[in-house]
């Protein structure tokens, strides 16, 4: 018996910063990311039940992609109590992003994202009931999608999403993240995120690794100190139109904590490239000479996300156009925004 499920899921991208974990998948700290649009992963599973020969073939954009195999294996082996169908089974991935893997847009979370949601769509269709899109089904596929990778937990949910546990939260969790879009004034529904694309080469140093050196960092309890801090204090700040000058110091100050416990730890890297720098300070003499409330803030990479109000698009485009895209490899950038969540689609690859 075969079964087959396509789901598009989209990347986020964290204001408060998730660095550094335990167990399985289970976050340090929690964190607060908007889910993004644009920047999203369609993918395809077909199942076969009685294929007589359990395992995995994996492409990406219709072509073997085995290096992506270990980490699928490894994920999937981790399943057995959530869908027990599986180990017995033989899995055909396909997918499609639409932004440069590996470069530090958290390609990770669009994708682990689009499989768990996959694996519920198909697990309902061999047990004959759904109760998509209920809480419990969503808040079951972002655990499952939290255990491929802890960001893909939030990319369950539209808008933006909190993961982690939070005395200020209240349902909050370190097992599944929890939608937050309900909570936020219109202001940061309408934020657009201008990804600058300042190198599109797969990243020297995973996020994998980066977490493991956080394991005996010398900063890392007080950096959980305040991450805990900045959430509850950026919570506040976003259920209210006003108060975009403190949302704008707290995003930022978080993108530049996280590079700066790459760069100081026992082995210590850097992601940042030059270009990142030179954007990071256009866009502080820009906001001081404009006062348009645009702010970075930065993933595990060298690529800068731009977030403002939608009301200052064209003059913030027109800023990126003449002053910023000779940062961006090949002048590459793209245009997202807050988003509606994942979808399910028509199937996406013919497999």
């Amino acid at each position: 018996m075969t079964y087959t499920s396509s789901w598009r899921s989209p990347s986020n991208i964290a204001l408060i910063k998730y660095w550094g974990k335990h167990g399985l998948q289970l976050p340090r700290n929690p964190s607060l990311s908007f889910t993004l649009s644009a920047c999203h992963t369609n993918m395809t599973l077909v199942v076969d039940l009685s294929a007589g020969n359990p395992g995995i073939d994996i492409l990406y954009d219709g072509q073997p992609k085995p290096s992506f195999e270990p980490k699928i294996k490894t994920f999937f082996s981790l399943l057995g109590d959530f869908f027990p169908w599986l180990n017995g089974s033989f899995v055909k991935i396909d997918s499609h992003n639409t932004f440069p893997h590996g470069a530090g847009i958290a390609s990770s979370a669009s994708a682990m994202s689009a499989i768990a949601l996959c694996l519920m769509d198909i697990n309902d269709q061999i047990n004959g009931h759904t109760t998509f899109p209920g809480e419990m089904w969503c808040k079951q596929a972002s655990e499952i999608a939290r255990i491929g990778s802890g960001s893909a937990s939030r990319s369950v949910f539209p808008g933006a999403a909190i993961w982690g546990a939070a005395d200020t939260i209240d349902e909050s969790s370190d097992r599944h993240a929890i939608p937050w879009n309900e909570q936020l004034s219109q202001v940061y529904k309408d934020i657009q995120d201008t990804i600058l694309i300042v190198s599109s080469s797969e990243k020297s140093v995973s996020s994998t690794a980066g977490h493991d050196l956080m394991k005996n960092h010398a900063y890392a309890n007080t950096r959980y100190e305040v991450a805990r801090n900045n959430l509850s204090r950026l919570c506040e700040v976003m259920r209210h139109d006003e108060g975009l000058n403190t949302f704008i110091n707290i995003v930022e100050s978080e993108a530049l904590q996280l590079h700066a416990l790459m760069m100081c730890g026992d082995s210590p890297f850097m992601l940042m490239e030059s270009g990142t720098v030179s954007v990071i300070k256009e866009v502080w003499r820009f906001r001081k000479a404009t006062g348009i409330p645009v702010c970075f803030t930065l993933d595990a990479g060298p690529n800068v996300h731009l977030l403002y109000p939608s009301q200052y698009m064209s003059v913030v485009l027109a800023w990126i156009k003449n002053d910023l895209s000779p940062y961006c490899a090949n002048g590459q950038y793209i245009l997202d925004q807050v988003g509606s969540g994942p979808q399910k689609i028509e199937l996406y690859s013919g497999i």
